[in-house]
């Protein structure tokens, strides 16, 4: 069947609900979100004189939901236009709208008799053949079927998404006996292809499998916590990025998920999985029974684990629950020499292997949670799952762990791991010893670069069916690599296509980034049809190295700093005027320099969640890399002749000056920072370099020329430089910018509008280049902004003076 996903509807418009509706909008459904009829009027309603029969009171239920999630951070929608396409009702007036709906969603509350009573609406309007589906976390899928149509029965099955939708990509798909092989074929598919996920095919067991081993692990960490003696604090340092865990780490997880969700799922697991070997770890401890009862429930109630305050000066702190005394006290800083010495290792699998063979309390913690972890996840094959890659996807896509378990006890060793195991009295599955016995050492392996998986039930390697449309730049690593330096790998990708990966800290952009892209272009134009800039990291690029820049303004070396200009000015031309298409494959932070490599490609391929911007004014500076000469020449571009049409220069300095950061892909366009008609995104990730590959070989086989640099960029002189540089001084005039901001805006009217001319003039790339690097040079040396740039290398924050 040739199936089409046009029109949703969204059951239930709580925060999931409601941000399910948003996602499908942001891939250009229509949405009809409904819910119940309120049975009494608010206050204001009262007053405006409405009666409960009326339409914006029937739906409010619905809208008010919408409204507050469309608030919230973070942003549920790509742009705020796209709430248009959700349109809000209720269960009472509306249900009929679902007859002309692709796929119906529920997500009501967790109460099966709900649920029924739902579908068993449904039913009554449905058309036969659409799909039906339920975003449980955990209610069996099997039990909601009681008394459904064979057809219903055919097309049903749970979906689960992850909070946020927009930004975790797991989804778990969990159908029942009854469920037509299509329609998991096809979930599997559209949630891959079209809402940029990452399908999990998984068993109708309690908990599924991400919410079954995450909150296992979150379980092993308030059990390890009162064992061990740590703070909350110490707990989420080492539970943080140190180890390949999101940011908010376990507690602040914890605060934002709610404690009482958390303690809802973790009670669930205990009661339905009787014959769990590790079933009394899900037991509530008595501190976390005591939050959810004094309504401690994290961020929804004010205070949780921690607890926002304002200091006698009203400064907003934050402090931590010390479970003991039950009493909340600003967050010590946490001191472990392992910690300290794994900060240096970039590389995470080696960053984890040192953190947990450390000596410290540090090291004795990860390594009694890690070898819990592993025995838990073992034993769950088969249970939850038949191959171990559902259960590292599941944890990756769905807790953002960078490492899922079994990826986590390869970079530890496996062999020596399993033994250290045995001698804590936490011995793995069976199937991990009969592994052993056959020789394999290693849960992956990476074959003529592919990835393959240890298959329990076969006792052999197999490939991860589903990944050929992928290219992951791990598995490029067994392969001797094209060429590369300290900080970049010119990878070989195929077809004769190259990717470039950037592996500095942050993917920042050095000298040793600058020559790897005109290397790889010298080498892309001899031999290849062209050249992917991408990465897998966590972000693009944070931009140019501050760091270099500091220390040469510091030594007041203009000389060289006026040399690392040109060569990045160089280097971004070169990406624009080589004889092979240069494509950028972005996504998540591309700021700065990495925003103006993907300028001066002949494409953009991004992905969905890429936040790129111009951001050097927050640092005292312009951009140098060509950033201001392209923004000037694609406002140039839509300058009527004979008319100063102003606007889009002025949209384009003021996101230069306002160092704004687009908050999606699709904000980019917006921006001017990706082009119409020329550059695109996609929603999953895993296939932009894929994608952009595929970009390169249809700019080759299309005949790709190499462009002629630009000389008649039409610029407006003093005409647009007045009107600027007067709005410059009213924003100062109200206070709303600093001295030093307004000497940076002024610095970037001079070059946008082309300097000092008396009418507007037509001049070449070279010519606004120079001016943008004189102006970088007037600004670097300057105290404030040597201020700013210790002000980002020491704290991370920018400062505004």
């Amino acid at each position: 069947m040739n199936r089409r996903i046009k029109n949703v509807a969204v059951l239930g418009s709580g925060v999931m609900g409601s941000r399910i509706a948003c996602h499908f909008a942001n891939i250009g459904c229509s949405v009809f979100l409904l819910d119940i009829v309120p049975d009494k009027l608010t206050d204001d309603e009262s007053k405006k004189g409405l009666t409960l029969d009326k339409p914006e009171v029937r739906n409010r239920i619905a809208n008010s939901n919408l409204q507050n999630v469309i608030k919230a951070s973070p942003e549920p929608l790509y742009h705020a236009s796209f709430a248009s396409r959700i349109k809000c009702g209720n269960f009472d007036d509306n249900m009929e709208w679902i007859k002309n709906c692709d796929w119906v969603i529920e997500a009501v509350v967790e109460n099966l008799d709900i649920k029924k009573k739902v579908f068993e609406r449904v039913e009554k309007f449905r058309t036969p053949g659409t799909l039906i589906t339920t975003n449980t976390s955990g209610i069996p899928i099997n039990s909601m079927l009681d008394e459904r149509s064979e057809d219903f029965q055919n097309h049903f099955c749970g979906v689960h998404f992850f909070n946020p939708p927009r930004y975790l990509p797991l989804m778990e798909i969990i159908p029942t006996p009854k469920t037509q092989k299509e329609i998991v074929e096809f979930l599997m598919e559209y949630g891959d292809l079209y809402l940029g996920k990452t399908p999990v095919l998984c068993k109708d067991t309690p908990a599924f499998i991400a919410n079954r081993i995450g909150v296992f692990s979150i379980m092993a960490v308030f059990k390890l916590m009162k064992e061990m003696g740590l703070k909350i604090s110490e707990i989420d340092t080492l539970t943080g990025p140190i180890t390949g865990k999101p940011k908010s780490a376990t507690f602040r997880t914890a605060d934002v998920v709610g404690i009482d969700t958390l303690v809802k799922v973790a009670s669930n697991v205990y009661k339905d999985c009787p014959k769990d070997e590790e079933r009394e770890i899900f037991q509530i401890p008595d501190y976390v029974d005591k939050l959810v009862k004094n309504n401690w429930l994290g961020d929804k109630t004010g205070q949780g684990f921690y607890k926002k305050v304002k200091t006698a000066e009203g400064k907003k702190e934050i402090h931590e629950l010390n479970i003991d005394t039950f009493e909340y006290a600003p967050s010590a800083k946490t001191k472990f020499a392992s910690v300290t010495a794994a900060k240096q290792v970039d590389n995470l699998k080696e960053r984890v292997k040192q953190l947990t063979l450390s000596k410290d309390k540090a090291g004795e913690f990860l390594k009694k949670l890690s070898f819990m972890i592993f025995k838990y996840s073992s034993n769950r094959v088969p249970e939850i799952a038949d191959e171990i890659y559902k259960i590292d996807d599941a944890l990756r896509a769905g807790f953002g762990w960078e490492l899922g378990p079994f990826e986590n006890w390869d970079a530890l060793g496996l062999e020596k791991s399993v033994h250290a195991m045995e001698e804590a009295n936490l011995k793995p599955a069976q199937w991990v010893y009969d592994m052993l016995a056959k020789g394999f050492t290693s849960f992956y392996k990476i074959q003529d670069g592919v990835i393959q998986y240890y298959d329990t039930s076969s006792g052999s390697y197999k490939k991860i069916p589903g990944r050929e449309a992928f290219i992951i730049l791990d598995n490029c690593r067994a392969n001797q690599p094209v060429w590369k330096n300290v900080g970049a790998t010119l990878h070989d990708i195929g077809d004769g296509v190259l990717n470039l990966e950037f592996q500095t800290k942050m993917n920042t952009i050095g000298s040793e980034i600058l020559e790897a892209i005109n290397k790889s272009i010298e080498i892309a134009e001899k031999d290849f049809k062209g050249l992917v800039i991408g990465n897998d990291g966590a972000n693009y690029s944070a931009g140019a190295n501050l760091a270099m820049m500091f220390m040469l303004a510091t030594e007041q070396e203009y000389d060289e700093i006026d040399m690392a200009v040109r060569t990045f000015q160089n280097s971004t031309m070169r990406c624009r005027y080589s004889s092979i298409p240069v494509v950028a494959a972005p996504h998540g932070l591309t700021l700065g320099g990495g925003c103006e490599v993907c300028l001066h490609a002949d494409k953009v391929v991004a992905g969905a969640e890429t936040y790129i911007g111009l951001v050097e004014v927050g640092v005292g500076i312009i951009p140098a890399g060509g950033g201001s000469k392209e923004m000037t020449m694609r406002a140039a571009d839509k300058l009527v002749e004979g008319a100063l049409d102003f606007p889009e220069l002025q949209n384009n300095f003021l996101a230069i000056a306002q160092a704004k950061v687009a908050t999606s892909a699709y904000k980019a366009f917006e921006l001017g920072i990706f082009k119409n008609g020329r550059d695109t995104y996609v929603l999953n990730q895993s296939r932009v370099i894929a994608e952009a590959k595929k970009a390169v070989i249809e700019l080759s086989n299309h005949g790709y020329t190499k462009p002629t640099m630009r000389e008649d960029i039409r610029v407006l002189g003093r005409s647009g430089l007045s009107t600027l540089l007067l709005g410059a001084f009213s924003f100062f005039n109200a206070k709303y910018i600093s001295e030093h901001d307004r000497k940076i805006a002024e610095k970037l009217a001079y070059v946008m509008c082309g300097g000092d001319l008396t009418a507007p003039t037509l001049v070449s790339e070279q010519y606004l280049l120079d001016l943008e690097r004189e102006a970088f040079l007037s600004l670097i040396g300057e105290k404030k902004t040597m201020e700013r740039i210790q002000s980002i290398l020491t704290t991370g924050k920018p400062l505004r003076n």
